[in-house]
């Protein structure tokens, strides 16, 4: 071991760590599976479970309710509630290994005793069924961010994600009930999560919400050219709010040459999720994200691998470097995206390898002082900034 990870392990192992989304909680309810098993092996592996945020000092993890919106169409709040569910079953099921984490001082809490701490955000505005009397419920049960759209336009808000579908009725941006959201989200306390909202729904949310905003998981546009990804203009307005980007680990949102090549096989995939997803369609039941999860990693393994290397860490560096260049050190974390998709980059595999990043940072100039804030220090002042705001109400 080299004297300079020899630091990047102290640091980091000092740090707070915190990371803003993990898609982890379909697997408590889709498969059955409990954090602290074994993350498994081959199409169906896991990315994060309490063994793996051990070895790579990970201190807390935002748990995202991401309801496919396709399969779910009219029961968002049922699936909801089922994903909510799990999160809270794994606690309590795992008292001593994990705890539930309301405030900031739930998260420091929980480190000082050695505790994994589980938050819990909802991933897709959707979910509340454009009533606000569920956006209250859910946070009583402990949900502290919504991100206001996933891919899809909801009643609300327009997403990043389907603007060229004519098909979809847009608003252009958000409506005066999302505007309503935002301020209700404002009151609770609740960090609004601007990752996957098209550009004029973000610009909508800064000249509505009056507490600081969050991109729990979007890279820096300048560096990839993707929708999903944030402008330099959004970065520095997030800053400007005093609130935080944390950047994805998806190899398409940090990687143009993967999602050139990952976007051209678009039309070969297609076929084969539609034969996995079959035997459930018959049944009808909502096909379990773990179905295309495994169809990508096959198809990389079997299609892509010799011809598209992974994408490498310096990738995912350079975006964590850009939004600390130009939105602030003070605005930018970690939005691993863990369970969300299927191929990590090079050299990380699961939670375990967070020191890595540590390391690459390090490597790269940035002090302790810095690697501490950008581990989980900002997410932990802007998730208090936001929760004082609500008792200034």
């Amino acid at each position: 071991m080299t004297a300079m990870m020899q630091d990047a392990l102290e640091i980091h192992a000092e740090a707070l760590v915190i990371d803003g989304h993990a898609d982890t909680p379909q697997r408590f309810v889709d498969d059955g599976w409990n954090f602290s098993d074994g993350l498994g092996s081959g199409l169906g592996a896991g990315m994060l479970n309490l063994e793996t945020a051990r070895r790579g000092k990970l201190a807390a993890e935002f748990f995202a309710i991401w309801v496919e919106p396709k399969g779910w169409g009219g029961r968002y709040a049922h699936r909801t509630l089922q994903l909510i569910d799990g999160v809270h079953e794994q606690i309590r099921k795992h008292p001593e290994g994990m705890r539930l984490g309301l405030t900031p001082r739930d998260i420091v809490e929980a480190y000082r005793d050695g505790v994994f701490c589980a938050l819990i955000g909802i991933e897709g505005g959707h979910s509340i069924e454009d009533d606000l009397r569920l956006l209250r419920m859910y946070h009583r049960l402990g949900v502290r961010y919504m991100t206001l759209t996933w891919a899809n336009t909801n009643g609300w808000a327009d997403s990043s994600g389907d603007l060229e579908d004519a098909e979809v009725r847009h608003h252009g941006g958000l409506t005066g009930f999302g505007r309503d959201v935002v301020r209700e989200m404002n009151r609770l306390g609740m960090m609004v999560d601007v990752s996957h909202v098209s550009d004029a729904t973000f610009w909508d949310v800064m000249q509505t919400t009056h507490a600081p905003v969050i991109a729990s998981h979007s890279s820096a546009r300048a560096v990839t050219d993707v929708a999903r990804n944030l402008t330099d203009e959004q970065l520095r307005a997030v800053a400007t709010s005093d609130g935080i980007v944390m950047v994805n680990f998806y190899p398409a949102f940090i990687d143009a040459r993967w999602n050139a090549a990952w976007t051209e096989t678009k039309a070969q995939r297609a076929p084969l999720y539609e034969a996995a997803a079959a035997p459930y369609v018959a049944r009808g039941e909502a096909v379990p994200y773990a179905v295309p999860m495994g169809v990508d990693r096959q198809f990389y393994a079997e299609v892509l691998a010799e011809r598209l290397p992974l994408t490498p860490l310096s990738a995912l560096v350079d975006h964590i470097e850009h939004v600390a260049r130009v939105a602030g050190i003070d605005h930018v974390g970690l939005g691993s995206d863990f369970d969300g998709f299927s191929i990590l980059p090079e050299g990380i595999k699961s939670a375990a390898d967070l020191p890595k990043i540590t390391a690459a940072l390090l490597e790269r100039g940035y002090t302790a002082e810095q690697l501490k804030k950008l581990l989980g220090g900002n997410l932990l002042r802007v998730f208090g900034a936001v929760q004082a705001e609500a008792v200034r109400e």
